[in-house]
């Protein structure tokens, strides 16, 4: 049976992350909207309908550390794991429009909860401020995605050429692609495609979970392990399907605009709803605050400097990103499990691998800075 359960999680992933691309793809072009806007609102929001009813129902149920855990682990999960394995199927071209405005502000909202957190709680109201942000969110970008499109319909279509320093890009500079209306699929089509495909995540990831954590029952892991890889990584699950699928299609607005989307909605949308109907609100454990907030924080920073860095997301930034993700969960294991091994692990990560990574992206930067101008 749970051989099964993970086998038909698996095929249910595959098979609504290519529902979902193709529906919301076709959606965005009938609609004039640029697909990094489908990717940032309707892609990210609907594959973070997991980490929504993990949280909603922890809070309602008095567990609102594991609420802010889910959300916080979901974020570290995204960034590192799911964009490091897009990036390593396909170079990410990141929109200059990303980089100026997203990216900044998942920045912005990641330094707002730790701000709200360091009193050892987030209250309700503090609930209702995030919760309105992403109704404000939302607006805002589908009047700016409409904006755009509006003006490049004007324009004369230009050739375009992505020619990069980096050496390893060799494809358009957007994700979309300009399909013929005869060739364009159906709006309701497209609609159900769509909503069939968010369906079929939710339920992919909650069979994937499930065959997942009674391995690692089985194994002898205790449930605080499980809980901080299993369940954080297996609800950003339709995240992870739908990045690679939409990067290895070509769709890669939608790829990377669904990863800063999802943190953006987890922070906004899913914390301020668990903190709202959490009856005293959330808690914030001293670990969470000082070392899991920190560690997200520290990632949303790190997207800076490679995005900026010609506007793409490289193969080998790709690996970086993911053996960061192994060496955060290995921490986690290692922590937890009160393993011998953990003041060595510390040692190697803290003063050979991170020094050595900051000055790799700081050389590289410079660098592309200076081909640049």
């Amino acid at each position: 049976m749970t051989v099964l359960l993970l086998l038909g999680g698996f095929a249910l992933l595959v098979g609504g992350a290519e529902a979902l691309v193709r529906g919301a793809s076709s959606i965005a072009r009938r609609a004039g909207i640029s697909p990094l806007v489908v990717g940032l609102t309707v892609v990210a929001f609907g594959t973070s309908a997991p980490e929504m009813a993990v949280s909603i129902g922890s809070s309602v149920s008095g567990q609102g550390d594991l609420a802010l855990g889910n959300v916080v682990g979901s974020n570290i999960f995204n960034v590192l794991f799911i964009l490091g394995l897009s990036a390593l199927a396909a170079p990410l071209v990141v929109s200059s429009d990303l980089v100026r405005r997203d990216v900044p502000l998942m920045l912005g909202v990641s330094v707002l909860v730790f701000a709200f957190a360091l009193n050892g709680i987030i209250g309700r109201w503090e609930g209702a401020l995030l919760t309105g942000g992403i109704v404000i969110f939302t607006i805002y970008q589908i009047l700016q995605g409409r904006s755009a499109a509006s003006e490049h319909a004007h324009q004369p279509p230009v050739a375009v050429s992505t020619g990069s320093a980096r050496g390893d890009v060799a494809t358009d500079t957007g994700s979309s692609s300009h399909t013929s209306p005869a060739s364009e699929m159906n709006v309701w089509i497209a609609g159900l495609l769509t909503l069939g495909g968010l369906g079929l995540l939710v339920l992919g990831a909650q069979w994937l979970v499930q065959g997942a954590v009674a391995i690692a029952q089985a194994a002898g892991l205790s449930e605080l392990v499980i809980g901080l890889t299993i369940i954080a990584g297996g609800t950003s699950l339709p995240e992870l399907a739908t990045s690679m699928l939409a990067s290895l299609r070509g769709q890669r607005d939608i790829a990377v605009g669904n990863v800063v989307g999802s943190n953006i909605f987890n922070l906004l949308a899913v914390l301020g709803c668990s903190a709202m109907v959490a009856p005293d609100g959330i808690s914030v454990a001293p670990g969470v605050l000082w070392m899991d907030l920190p560690v997200m924080i520290a990632v949303a920073v790190a997207c800076l400097p490679i995005f900026l860095t010609g506007h793409v997301v490289s193969r080998w930034e790709g690996v970086l990103f993911a053996g960061y993700y192994v060496a955060y969960t290995t921490y986690l294991v290692v922590t937890a499990t009160a393993h011998p091994a953990l003041s060595t692990f510390t040692v190697v990560v803290g003063f050979f691998v991170v020094p050595l990574t900051v000055l790799g992206l700081g050389m590289t930067a410079f660098r592309r800075w200076q081909e640049r101008t």
